[in-house]
């Protein structure tokens, strides 16, 4: 499962504002991460949406180079690092990975941090979501 499709991209507004309203956030740098479980069926394990703000980076291009780095990142470790427990607690999320960071950091350095960002991410739905066993 290496894909990263139309329907794994949150793009409902109303789940965006229920999300940044009602769910609970952490910080792992350069990532600010807020996650919620999705109070809707959805088709994959876990709705994501990725944000650069315009405040620190003015161009576009900058922004787009840096949302391409964490997509990619994301894309490779998904299904070992969140999927596998997700499906496993047979749950569905929703979850907002902003960047924080005050420069462009390189590729590895990035997938480094997503990892570390999906191994917390699973620790905290492990304790906020009962395993049912099968």
């Amino acid at each position: 499962m290496y894909t990263f499709k139309k329907e794994e991209r949150l793009c409902n507004k109303r789940l965006i504002d229920k999300l940044f309203h009602n769910g609970s956030s952490f910080l792992c740098y350069p990532f600010r991460v807020s996650w919620l479980v999705s109070p809707e069926p959805q088709p994959h394990p876990a709705q994501i949406l990725f944000s650069v703000p315009k405040k620190r980076y003015k161009h576009a291009v900058d922004r787009n180079l840096v949302k391409r780095l964490m997509r990619e990142a994301y894309r490779l470790h998904k299904q070992q690092h969140l999927y596998d427990i997700l499906q496993q607690a047979d749950k569905k999320i929703i979850v907002s990975v902003g960047y924080v960071g005050k420069e462009i950091e390189p590729y590895l350095f990035i997938e480094k941090k997503m990892l570390r960002m999906l191994a917390q991410l699973s620790g905290e739905l492990t304790a906020a979501i009962p395993v049912t066993a099968n």
